[in-house]
């Protein structure tokens, strides 16, 4: 089987790196401390950012997935560099560059989000991301490397925990039946893409040379609030709903002051303000990758966390 490097090994990238050595392909996984022995996944460790280096461990890759993530509040400095390295990395090894990309690059538009929809973003944030997939579409279209993008909205599911908005600050809370304090309107209509779900279109559009050139949409089901999917996962625990309330702005504020993830959510507090729906149509049209049922998700996610907070995980 061929040989494919994913760069980073959060949520999303673990979710993948398992996915290709589940189905037998060999797996190196790049990040810069290194990682515990996997079946199937031999971890690299090495800043992705420093292109000689990435090269050299990409020698004969037939895919590198792009799913690091610097910390939040550093994406400035830290992404473009990355976005380099990684082209670099793709020119010289002829891998197709397979880029995990969010939907900030939009910025804040009325009606469902489409691929078709002009990256437009005005917060720091949103024109990084932005920048770093022109760039290397440029490259793609100039023939200098082969590249695709694949956007997702907001993670949920097992393996996704401080860094989601249905995890870290929700989940445990509802299974001890204490209320949850939440970003934005909490009954404003959002869309969350399952964790799983992004790893199987990774995959999938690294193997298909027609989806390449462009971004794409992972299989998203129609949205739900936040206030509704933790009545979901309460029901799914067994226990009563809980109360969902807004975070007040000035305890956001306070909590800014101590979290530098707190304090850069504001660039994106439109998305949870108002409608945020993702259209993902142009993708199921494509290809063979569907959104997993919502029963499913919201089961295996209450599992997961179940087993992570016994210490199972």
């Amino acid at each position: 089987m061929s040989l494919h490097v994913v760069i980073g090994f959060g949520p999303a990238g673990a979710a993948t790196a398992r996915s290709l050595a589940g189905q037998g392909h060999s797996v190196k996984v790049v990040t810069r401390s290194g990682g515990s022995p996997e079946p199937g996944i031999e971890h690299v460790a090495l800043d992705a950012s420093d292109s000689e280096r990435l090269i050299e461990a990409a020698r004969g890759a037939t895919a590198l997935y792009a799913c690091a993530a610097p910390p939040y509040h550093r994406w400035a400095r830290h992404w473009p560099p990355l976005v380099s390295s990684l082209c670099a990395a793709a020119e010289a090894t002829g891998a197709v560059l397979v880029m995990l990309g969010n939907l900030y690059g939009y910025g804040p538009v009325d009606g469902p989000l489409t691929e078709e929809l002009p990256l437009a973003a005005n917060g720091t944030k949103g024109r990084v991301r932005a920048a770093g997939w022109e760039r290397a579409r440029e490259l793609h279209d100039s023939g200098r490397i082969k590249a695709v993008e694949v956007r997702a909205s907001d993670f949920f599911g097992p393996g996704v925990t401080d860094g989601g908005h249905l995890a870290g600050r929700v989940v445990p809370r509802l299974l001890a039946g204490k209320p949850v304090s939440v970003l934005g309107d909490p009954d404003a209509p959002h869309s969350w893409t399952y964790l799983p779900d992004v790893a199987a279109a990774l995959v999938e559009t690294a193997g298909e040379e027609r989806a390449w050139g462009r971004a794409w949409h992972v299989p998203t089901l129609p949205p739900l609030s936040v206030r509704e999917m933790t009545d979901r996962l309460a029901a799914q625990a067994g226990t009563a709903p809980v109360p969902v309330r807004p975070m007040p702005p000035a305890a956001l504020a306070v909590a800014g002051v101590f979290s530098p993830l707190i304090r850069e959510l504001r660039e994106i507090r439109y998305q949870f303000d108002r409608p945020f729906v993702v259209d993902s149509s142009a993708y199921e049209a494509a290809f063979t990758v569907r959104a997993t049922p919502l029963d499913e998700q919201v089961e295996a996610t209450v599992d997961w966390w179940r087993a992570r907070l016994a210490g199972g995980r």
